[in-house]
């Protein structure tokens, strides 16, 4: 396709003849739409509409641009776009002769402006009726047909409008809810380990005046710190021991303590060996400070274990929670370009890591992840939106236990996901129905029945992928295919 030489400023379609031209009554009654029309009214939209051409690459209309039109596209190809927060969706892209847009619905008084925008993806021919052309026709010749409508498509926009944020809420208040609970863990731990630090710190310059009150001379005071800045370093390679070899090496070190007359040793041991301080290395600090400072040394040495794994510890926490907040920014992609390439390996963890503290303690998750695939063009955030509704259905299937399982991989030139889980299956039945609007297998009130058509939107409309799903009680999948090459997508929206 030939882009507009200036997207900047989307003007009227470029005409390729500025001659009227009409259709007769017969070439009217061709079209799908009116082969229903008596001659009267086929007359009349003779009379009232003309032709219009509109060169490849050129915008018929532009959405939010006044509603002057109502187009049937008679040869040629179009795409419908609509442009979301500043993010071009596309709805439809079609060569279906007869297929119509515009001002569809200036017969209803609602519109005023385009909803939409088209653009020809080829040299295209059109048969248009002004907007309100189109109303007098619609309202004076289906009267009955008026009333119907008007409920049918007014109720429709406000139920689809209340549902919609409905779900979207709950999904937020869900998300939100595990992330709160997964970052209440990690701050929590790193409280604690400040308020015993504080401790340890003052316990640690009271030990520190015992020892320097004059029974060490300078030559042993700076042995006994070089020792200590031996057991930080012994502290940051220490490995964890298994329970048995741990409580080995504490019965050892305790019994090491009790001979030299250092009490309470079976406490401090834990700390020591935790540490990775030995006997044979305590040996040493006995050689620096000798028989009497024995004790007043190794409970200061032993702060310096327990502050070093105090530290350790709030460090894991922050580590914990930033971790938590990068998973959270890369499931949101608020501070990314709507669609940029992306790992989608990435973006399933980023759910999975959302999803973290609603997973039953029974279901176990398994990912098989082909880490050769390249990465692809995409709108990220969507995609996240995808693997949620998948994965929440897949959590819902199982209950409190089962498998589930998120597997990425290739299939000619495309890229797969599949979400698969253990669950009791979707009903033979059922399943040509799932991905509907408001269709739900859940009770009343527990599903609004949007999670999976918004997901196929997605993936079809939007990245001309695919989505699929085969199902037997104990293995239902769900697999999304995604094309690897950059979706060709519209020209940007035009400026109001």
């Amino acid at each position: 396709m030939t882009p507009p030489p200036d997207r900047s400023t989307p003007a009227a379609p470029e005409r390729l003849t500025a001659e009227p031209e009409r259709l007769t009554p017969g070439q009217l009654r061709t079209l799908f739409l009116f082969e229903a029309l008596d001659a009267d009214q086929l007359a009349w939209l003779a009379a009232h509409g003309r032709v219009e051409r509109v060169a490849a690459g050129a915008a018929v209309y532009a959405e939010g641009a006044p509603a002057t039109c109502f187009y049937v596209l008679l040869t040629g190809a179009v795409r419908l776009y609509r442009t979301v927060h500043g993010d071009e969706v596309e709805i439809n892209r079609t060569d279906q002769r007869g297929v119509y847009g515009g001002a569809t619905q200036s017969y209803l008084d609602d519109q005023e402006v385009y909803r939409n925008s088209m653009w020809a993806i080829a040299d295209a021919e059109f048969f248009v009726l002004p907007a309100e052309s189109f109303a007098h026709a619609v309202r004076s010749w289906f009267p009955m047909a008026m009333h119907l409508l008007e409920g049918l498509f007014i109720g429709m926009r406000n139920t689809q409008t209340v549902v919609g944020e409905r779900e979207r809420l709950l999904a937020l208040g869900a998300l939100s809810a595990g992330l709160t609970h997964e970052l209440n863990n990690p701050a929590s731990a790193a409280v604690r380990a400040t308020e015993a630090l504080r401790d340890r710190f003052a316990a640690m310059r009271h030990k520190l005046a015992t020892i320097a009150d004059g029974r060490l001379d300078g030559r042993r005071l700076h042995a006994l710190v070089a020792l200590q800045e031996e057991a930080v370093e012994r502290v940051g390679r220490a490995r964890p021991l298994s329970p048995l070899a741990a409580s080995d090496a504490e019965d050892e070190l305790t019994d090491w303590l009790d001979e030299r007359g250092v009490t309470g040793g079976w406490e401090l041991a834990p700390t020591l060996v935790s540490g990775g301080l030995d006997a044979a290395w305590l040996e040493r600090v006995g050689a620096a400070v000798g028989a009497d400072g024995l004790e007043p040394a190794v409970r200061w040495l032993a702060y310096t274990v327990d502050t070093e794994l105090l530290l350790r510890e709030i460090t894991d926490a922050a580590t914990r929670i930033s971790g938590l907040v990068g998973a959270a920014k890369q499931y949101s992609q608020l501070d990314r370009a709507p669609y940029q390439v992306v790992d989608v390996h990435e973006l399933l963890d980023a759910t999975l890591v959302m999803f973290r503290a609603k997973l039953p303690a029974g279901v176990r998750v398994v990912r098989e992840y082909d880490r050769s695939l390249p990465p692809i063009p995409a709108y990220a955030a969507e995609l996240n939106q995808v693997w949620t509704n998948l994965i929440d259905n897949a959590l819902g299937a199982m209950g409190d236990e089962g498998t589930l399982t998120v597997r990425t991989g290739r299939v000619d030139d495309l890229l797969t996901v599949e979400v698969a889980d253990t669950g009791a299956g979707i009903p033979a039945q059922v399943r040509p129905r799932i991905f509907e609007p408001f269709f739900t297998t859940k009770p009343v009130g527990e599903g609004t029945g949007l999670g999976l058509d918004i997901s196929y939107r997605i993936v079809v409309n939007k990245h001309h992928g695919d989505i699929r799903v085969t199902s037997a009680p104990g293995n239902t999948v769900f697999r999304v295919l995604l094309p690897t090459t950059p979706v060709p997508g519209p020209p940007p929206a035009p400026a109001a």
